[in-house]
């Protein structure tokens, strides 16, 4: 048996249809930028994530810049994110003109560790992006406080997490802003790229839709120097078509993600991944740790199972960020975490067999490998 790591054909096939009426809708009225497919997504997202406003923008990284961009970051400015985290939640700050400060995460969820925050904070500290990776929410309420204490504001990037619960409330809506990505392997994903900003505040998300738009509220009047963030109406269409399903795939996540911690429960030499009892998570991804970690991959590769790595290198060991000055054991967390992580196939058309075959294997491999 073959067990992919994702199957984008196996979503698609059952909507296909639909997702080709709405193209070919958009195709003969030349509904190309903007328009009803855009503003449906925004508000169905709005819906879903708990958040009074959400803006469309052209990809996650670019929401991560508009927002931070909106709030007021640029150049001599500091950012607190984790270290463990894909480096676009990075790169967003860099392209502000700001610099990112690394911190470590929790040795369980592998989230932002809240007490890490504060012995970040300068003066030059604007704000902290705690990032809700592979579908796991992270403290928000331990994060906000410090915030709160400092005067920060926080931002989550929610590309991983979407439908996530943190205390009974939806992940997207908490802080005083979010990002997320539709990259198509994300849970909800584009049939390209997509992103979106979602805030509570109407100033804040007028902000993004003015520096979305090359910085006008009205056309040809520019009132400060923006960018072409917008969201494609095709992909805006395909996302309008996929939202409805969300709920049943996030429920099919989370049937796998059990029968995962069911079969591998006790085996030696697999850390299993850790749930706050605060958090109902999407499981994004299945992340579990094993010592011998690449060998373990490459037997698992090679017995067919479409294993992964997220993340091998964290942020702040990354050659991109050589400049910093971090070093090796200066986030430890992380670090265990980039060395010993193993995604296991993960996605809502997994079977059962598939899942039995993948653990029967993982069991097999680890074993081998002690």
């Amino acid at each position: 048996m073959n067990v992919p790591f994702l199957d984008l054909k196996a979503q698609h096939a059952p909507i296909k249809a639909d997702i080709l009426a709405a193209w070919t809708d958009i195709l003969d009225n030349a509904g190309f930028v903007g328009g009803k497919y855009v503003t449906g997504l925004e508000s169905g997202l709005t819906a879903a994530c708990g958040s009074a406003h959400a803006c469309a923008v052209s990809n996650g990284t670019e929401a991560l810049v508009l927002a931070m961009r909106a709030l007021g970051v640029g150049p001599g400015d500091e950012v607190i994110i984790p270290g463990n985290t894909f480096i676009a939640t990075a790169e967003g700050v860099s392209l502000c003109g700001a610099t990112p400060v690394f911190v470590d995460c929790l040795p369980d969820t592998w989230n932002l560790d809240p007490a890490a925050i504060g012995p970040a904070v300068t003066p030059r500290t604007k704000g902290v992006i705690g990032v809700h990776l592979y579908g796991q929410p992270f403290d928000v309420d331990g994060c906000q406080a410090v915030c709160d204490k400092h005067g920060l504001w926080l931002m989550e990037d929610n590309a991983q997490g979407i439908l996530a619960t943190y205390k009974g409330k939806p992940t997207g809506g908490l802080a005083r802003v979010s990002a997320t990505s539709f990259y198509p392997g994300k849970n909800l994903g584009a049939c390209g790229e997509g992103g979106a900003v979602m805030t509570n505040d109407a100033a804040l998300d007028a902000g993004v839709r003015k520096l979305r738009e090359h910085g006008q509220a009205a056309k040809y009047y520019h009132d400060v120097v923006g960018t072409n963030g917008r969201l494609a109406s095709v992909q805006a269409a395909a996302l309008q078509v996929k939202l409805p399903h969300l709920p049943n795939w996030t429920a099919a996540r989370r049937r796998n993600a059990s029968l995962y911690l069911e079969r591998l429960q006790g085996t030696p030499g697999v850390r299993l991944p850790a749930v706050a009892p605060w958090a109902d998570p999407v499981w994004h991804l299945f992340v579990i740790h094993v010592a011998n970690r690449d060998a373990v991959l490459a037997a698992l590769q090679a017995a067919g199972v479409g294993a992964a790595l997220h993340y091998p290198v964290p942020c702040h060991l990354q050659k991109a960020y050589s400049h910093l000055g971090y070093a090796k054991g200066s986030l430890p967390n992380a670090e265990y975490n980039a060395s010993h992580c193993l995604s296991l196939p993960m996605f809502p058309e997994l079977t059962e067999a598939q899942i039995s075959f993948v653990c029967d294997q993982v069991r097999a491999v680890v074993q081998g490998a002690a």
